[in-house]
């Protein structure tokens, strides 16, 4: 791994804490700081700031939900199982059902459906609900035959999406594709629309608070969940979202803060995406997403608790699931020797649920875009598929479709089916083409800290002014720093001693400077190259966050990178 950074801090240079956070804005070439900074609220934007067609289609919308309610006609939700189609479904389901329209959210179990538009889903669709309208969340945009299968049998077909399109769109009622935005992002501003123009003056108190507060919050829990860009109207939504936190009346959501041990605790994109999206994902991952759904809309507490509790036995489970089967994809690469630019992992016993967690991991230890597949129903298999930056891999996916059975995403994560008698030709088919389009130097991972900087240099003033620059995620990461340090004192957290934390200084400095020694936690520490010894002199890549505790404040680092330098001190 190779280490750059965008700027050097020395001990002997004077910058003030001002200067430093101006040198991370001009890092992340951010156009206009007032927007960034200072986004405008999503309430101010509207789906045709995002393309003037999308006023004309949105009639048509009115006018067909007109008919339906004048009908007494059933509408259903038709919504994706992961976080981002669960929170979005939960707004669209809900709004339209405080409208008062006849209306019920629809969820595909994983296994017996599959991602998306089936038809196995369209019929049930039909029995249980003979619905005259489909309205589906997070998906739907290359499923073509599907949407004519649907209006064959009397069902028009809207479709809000955000994956990558086909060049050939679905002949469905009115699209409303927008890839800036998640599936919940683009739900919440579809339902917005419809409250907004329908004026039907259902619940329009509740209505009204709930798109400032309580849909805000659901619409940034999906954003961050499905790593959409921070940026221009996805930023707006997160950053007003977790604000609403701390005040949400929600059951589910309370639930799930309590229940995690952050309740009364600012929010930010971390707990988003390793507490509480995590939790929303494992019902869908493991059995089936409709819990999760009812959890995110329940008005009983006692059933949010219920249903809290099972969603974090599911997690549990998964995590279990995940560390055994890793495990075991770990030691399949390292066996293989790792030659191949592309990882192809294929098991006839992973469960379906896990192997995108799996392709992830992957894909990030070793560095190589990676498809994890493994046996499905009816004699087909379930891929999952994530990349490294730079290589699209639904694009690439895209291009073998004549041995997929069906394939979508987004270029650095993707998911797709194949038959039985193509999983065994894959890696002949992949092998002949990866050399061809991805180079060597592809291959050498290359992280780019904003700053190298001095441990001494740093301190909680600063630390609370990388705040401003929140919230963070893709396109906007959290800022990262380089620094070479002294281990002064070392201590293990967990059970299988998973969790390291570290005391660093700055070497050659007085450990007892208030201001040098800082505290770091190091997760997963089976990858460092040297065991870590006290008095060793270490390079090291971290964030910065406050961490707070009865009332008293620290720094503390949290470690992504480490590498003990060899030799003595």
């Amino acid at each position: 791994m190779k280490i750059k950074f965008n700027k050097e801090i020395k001990t002997t240079n004077s910058y003030i804490n001002e200067e430093i956070i101006k040198l991370l804005i001009n890092n992340r070439k951010i156009k206009n700081l007032d927007d960034f900074l200072n986004p405008k609220s999503p309430l101010d934007i509207s789906l045709k700031d995002f393309d003037k067609k999308y006023q004309a289609s949105f009639n048509k919308v009115i006018d067909l939900l007109k008919k339906i309610k004048k009908n007494d006609q059933m509408i259903v939700i038709y919504t994706d199982y992961d976080a981002d189609g669960i929170t979005g479904g939960a707004i669209l389901w809900e709004t339209l059902y405080l409208m008062g329209f006849k209306v019920m959210p629809y969820v595909p179990h994983r296994i017996k459906e599959g991602y998306g538009f089936s038809i196995k889903g369209i019929d049930n669709i039909k029995k249980q609900f003979n619905p005259g309208l489909i309205i589906s969340v997070d998906h739907g945009i290359t499923k073509k035959k599907e949407v004519l299968y649907a209006k064959s049998l009397g069902i028009d077909v809207i479709i809000t999406d955000h994956h990558l399109k086909d060049d050939e769109l679905p002949k469905a009622y009115a699209i409303f594709h927008i890839d800036k935005l998640s599936g919940s992002g683009v739900a919440y501003y579809f339902a917005k629309e419809i409250f907004k123009k329908m004026n039907l003056k259902y619940n329009d108190e509740k209505l009204n608070s709930n798109f400032k507060t309580d849909y805000l919050a659901l619409a940034s829990i999906g954003t961050v969940a499905d790593l959409v860009p921070l940026i221009g109207p996805s930023r707006s939504i997160v950053k007003f979202g977790l604000k609403e936190f701390l005040k949400i009346k929600r059951f589910g959501i309370r639930q799930i803060l309590k229940q995690s041990g952050i309740s009364n605790k600012e929010v930010t994109t971390y707990e988003i995406g390793f507490i509480i999206a995590p939790r929303i994902n494992a019902l869908g991952r493991l059995s089936h997403g409709i819990d999760a759904l009812r959890l995110l809309c329940t008005n009983n507490e006692k059933k949010a608790e219920e249903l809290t509790k099972k969603i974090n036995d599911k997690n549990k489970e998964r995590q279990d699931l995940v560390m055994k089967s890793l495990k075991e994809a770990e030691e399949i690469v390292i066996k293989s020797k790792n030659k191949n630019k592309i990882i192809i992992l294929v098991s006839e016993k992973w469960h379906e649920g896990i192997i995108g967690l799996i392709a992830s991991k992957i894909a990030d230890e070793f560095y190589r875009p990676t498809l994890v597949i493994t046996r499905a129903e009816n004699n087909k298999y379930k891929g999952s598929a994530r990349s490294i930056p730079g290589f699209d891999i639904t694009k690439f996916l895209k291009s073998l479709k004549k041995y997929l059975i069906d394939v979508g995403g987004h270029p650095q994560a993707a998911g797709f089916s194949i038959n039985k008698k193509n999983v065994s030709i894959l890696p002949t088919i992949v092998g002949k083409l990866e050399n061809k389009l991805i180079k060597d130097s592809d291959l050498e991972k290359i992280v780019t800290t904003d700053l190298k900087i001095p441990i001494s240099k740093i301190n909680i003033e600063l630390v609370k002014n990388l705040q401003k620059l929140a919230p963070f995620g893709i396109d906007n990461n959290e800022p990262t720093f380089y620094s070479v340090g002294e281990i002064t004192n070392i201590s293990y957290i967990g059970k299988q001693s998973q969790v390291v934390k570290l005391l660093i200084k700055e070497p050659n400095k007085n450990l007892n400077a208030k201001d040098n020694a800082i505290e770091f936690i190091i997760f997963r520490t089976d990858n460092l190259n040297r065991k870590i010894v006290n008095s060793q002199i270490a390079n090291i890549i971290y964030t910065l966050r406050i961490n707070k505790w009865k009332e008293k404040e620290k720094i503390q680092g949290y470690i992504s990178y480490l590498e003990c330098l060899p030799g003595p001190r």
